[in-house]
C-alpha cells in the first residue's frame, strides 16, 4: 500500500508561483515550494558521489586498443547528462526522480564490453540499448519482457553486479592485488605481496570505515562525505610524506590550479551506433546489449516504483502516474549517456532521501538537475580523488545491491541453484554476461527436468539458447572452419 501523506497542509501559493504550483501539483500533493527545493537539494547530495565515481570507473578502464578516456571529459559528460535528464524527467515525467549514470551498467561498459572493442563502439552499444528501451516502451512489450525474467534471477543479477564491483573495489585500492607471473598458490592476494602496505591501502582503510560508520548512523550523503573525507585524508598524506607517484595509481591526490573551469565537451557525441559489430560477432553483441537492458530496465522499475510508494503518489492499484512518460524518459536517457560517453543513465534510488525531506513533485528533479548543471563548472575537483579514495564507496554499493540476497528462496533448488551460479560467477569470472548466462541456462535446464518446462518464457528459452551458442563459440568455430 502506498504510504500517506500526513504533513500538515500546505499555505496556498502566492500569485506569481500559482502556475507553477498548477503544473506541478504542489499543492494538490500536500507539498509546498520549499520542501521540492530542499528535497531536490537533498538527493543532489546524496547522489553527487557519481560525478567522481563514474570518472573513476570508466576512467580507469582500457578499451581494446589500450586508450583509456579523460577523467576531466567524463565529470564534464556525467554532470551534463544528469542534468539534462532529471530536469526532463522533473518537467515530463512529473515525479521527485532524479537519473545519473548507472553504478552496475558503467562497470559493465567499463570492464565487460569496452575491452572488447573501443571506446566509440561501446557506446555506440548503450545509444542501442536506450533506444531499444524506449521501443519496448513504445510498444507496450515492457510487461512481457519483465514477465520472463524470474523476479529470483533479476535479485540475484543485482546481487552478482554488486559483489563484482566490490571486487572492483578492492582491487583498485590496492586492498587486493593479483598475484604476477603464471603460478600461485591463489589467483589473488592480501595487498602487492600478501601484506598491507603503504599510505594509500591506510587511506581506502579509513575511508571504508568513514563510509560503514556514517551508513550506519543513516547519515545523509554519506558515500559523498566519505569520498570528501578521505580525498582531504590523502591530500594531507600526499603532501608530507613521501610517497611514489604511481602508488596512487591513475590519479595522484594533489590540488588542482583551479577549482572552476570551462566544461570540456570532448566526449560529447564520440561513439559509433553499429561499429562494435565489425569488432564482436553478432551473437555476443546481441548478449552484451541485453545484458545491458536486462540491467537498466529492471533497476528502473523498481526504483520508480520504490520511490513513488515513499512518496504516496501510487494510485488504489499500485500503479505509477504517468509511467509510460516516466519509462520512456529514462530509457532516453540511456541513449542520451552513451552517446556523451558518460555510459547508460538511469533512475537512482536515492531520489528517495529528497522524498524524505518532503518533495513529491518533478520540481524537485528540476532543482536536482540545476545543480548538477552547476556542477559541470566544477569538474577539476573530479581529477584530484585517487581510487583509494573512492573505492569505499564501490565497496558500500556492493553492500547494498547484495542486500537483495536476502529475498531469494534458498530452500528451492530450482531457483537457488541458478541464482548461486549467477552470483557467484560474475566476480569469480570477472564477467557480468558470463554470470547471467549460467543463470539461464541453469535455470532453464532444471525447469526442463523437474517437468515444468511451461513454466520458462519463451523469451528466456531463447535467450538461454543465446548463451549457449555465447559459451560454445570457440567449439563452435572451429567445427564450422
Amino acid at each position: 500500500m502506498a504510504r500517506q501523506i500526513t504533513d500538515k497542509a500546505p499555505a496556498p501559493p502566492g500569485p506569481g508561483l500559482r502556475p507553477l504550483d498548477r503544473y506541478f501539483r504542489i499543492s494538490e500533493r500536500g507539498s509546498t515550494l520549499g520542501r521540492e527545493v530542499r528535497g531536490g537539494f537533498a538527493t543532489f547530495f546524496t547522489m553527487a558521489y557519481i560525478l567522481v565515481l563514474n570518472p573513476i570507473i570508466l576512467g580507469g578502464a582500457k578499451d581494446k586498443f589500450g586508450e583509456q578516456l579523460s577523467g576531466t571529459q567524463l565529470a564534464t559528460a556525467t554532470a551534463l547528462v544528469a542534468a539534462v535528464m532529471t530536469v526532463l524527467m522533473g518537467i515530463g515525467g512529473n515525479l521527485p526522480l532524479a537519473l545519473a549514470a548507472g553504478l552496475g551498467l558503467n562497470a559493465v561498459v567499463a570492464f565487460q564490453i569496452a575491452p572488447q572493442m573501443s571506446w566509440a563502439d561501446a557506446m555506440g552499444l548503450v545509444v542501442l540499448e536506450g533506444l531499444i528501451i524506449c521501443a519496448l516502451v513504445a510498444t507496450g512489450l515492457r510487461e512481457a519482457v519483465m514477465h520472463a525474467i524470474p523476479q529470483p534471477l533479476k535479485q540475484a543479477i543485482s546481487v552478482g553486479i554488486g559483489l563484482f564491483i566490490a571486487f572492483i573495489g578492492f582491487i583498485d585500492a590496492g586492498f587486493v592485488s593479483r598475484i604476477p607471473g603464471p603460478t600461485g598458490s591463489t589467483p589473488v592476494q592480501l595487498g602487492s605481496d600478501g601484506r598491507l602496505t603503504g599510505w594509500p591501502v591506510l587511506v581506502f582503510c579509513v575511508g571504508v570505515l568513514l563510509t560503514v560508520a556514517l551508513m550506519a548512523r543513516k547519515a545523509k550523503g554519506a558515500l559523498l562525505i566519505s569520498i570528501v573525507v578521505s580525498t582531504v585524508l590523502a591530500i594531507v598524506i600526499n603532501e608530507i610524506a613521501d610517497i611514489r607517484p604511481e602508488a596512487w595509481g591513475l590519479t595522484v591526490p594533489t590540488l588542482p590550479d583551479s577549482v572552476v573551469d570551462t566544461p570540456d565537451f570532448g566526449l560529447l557525441g564520440h561513439f559509433s551506433l553499429f561499429g562494435a559489430f565489425q569488432q564482436v560477432g553478432v551473437v555476443a553483441i546481441v548478449l552484451l546489449i541485453f545484458t545491458l537492458i536486462l540491467s537498466d530496465f529492471f533497476d528502473t522499475m523498481g526504483t520508480v516504483v520504490g520511490v513513488s510508494n515513499e512518496a504516496g503518489l501510487l494510485d488504489a492499484e499500485g500503479r505509477v502516474p504517468g509511467l509510460g512518460r516516466v519509462l520512456l524518459i529514462d530509457g532516453a536517457a540511456a541513449a542520451f549517456g552513451g552517446a556523451a560517453s558518460a555510459s547508460s543513465n538511469t533512475s537512482y534510488i536515492e531520489s528517495a532521501a529528497g522524498v524524505g525531506e518532503g518533495a513529491r513533485t518533478g520540481f524537485a528533479s528540476v532543482v536536482t538537475g540545476a545543480l548538477f548543471g552547476l556542477a559541470l563548472f566544477l569538474t577539476p575537483l573530479a581529477t584530484v580523488v585517487p581510487a583509494q579514495a573512492a573505492a569505499p564507496a564501490l565497496i558500500a554499493v556492493g553492500f547494498l545491491l547484495m542486500s537483495q540476497v536476502r529475498s531469494i528462496d534458498w530452500e528451492r533448488l530450482d531457483i537457488a541453484v541458478p541464482a548461486f551460479l549467477t552470483i557467484a560467477l560474475m566476480p569469480f569470472s570477472y564477467s557480468i554476461s558470463n554470470g547471467i548466462g549460467a543463470g539461464f541456462i541453469s535455470y532453464v535446464v532444471i525447469k526442463a527436468v523437474l517437468g515444468k518446462a511451461r513454466e520458462v518464457h519463451w523469451l528466456l528459452w531463447g535467450t538461454a539458447a543465446l548463451f549457449v551458442v555465447y559459451f560454445a563459440i570457440d567449439p563452435l568455430e572451429r567445427l564450422l572452419t
